[in-house]
């Protein structure tokens, strides 16, 4: 039988509480609220004219990105070098999922570390 090699008061919970759950909420929003900051004003206005948000449930930082319309998506598409510039100030392991408006594509991934790896906008 395997022992783990931490006491049990050291391991992680089993399953995440209703605090973990909030806390994990507020890291996302204010993640956010940093993130926005950091942005210059083009970049701050494209993102006004979508809905995005940030997620940890994958276990790396997540920006999502939903376009109302090809204009915006295709404004936010040409930004993701900024974008992932900034993103960069927050994690080594994000991505963005970027989704074109309904009916108008489907949505698609970018992993920001494979982007560095391949030298693209480092």
């Amino acid at each position: 039988m395997y022992r783990h090699p931490l006491p049990p008061d050291d391991l992680p919970p089993v399953k995440a509480t209703q605090l973990d759950s909030l806390l994990l909420r507020q890291l996302e929003e204010a993640t956010g609220k940093r993130f926005y900051q950091s942005c210059g004003p083009i970049t701050r206005t494209l993102l006004s004219s979508c809905h995005w948000y940030f997620t940890t449930k994958t276990s790396s930082l997540t920006l999502i990105i939903i376009c109302y319309d090809i204009e915006s998506y295709w404004q936010i598409t040409n930004a993701i070098p900024h974008i992932v510039g900034k993103l960069k100030l927050f994690s080594d392991n994000a991505k963005i999922r970027l989704c074109p408006p309904t009916q108008k594509g489907i949505p698609w991934e970018l992993k920001f570390n494979e982007i560095l790896d391949d030298g693209a906008l480092s």
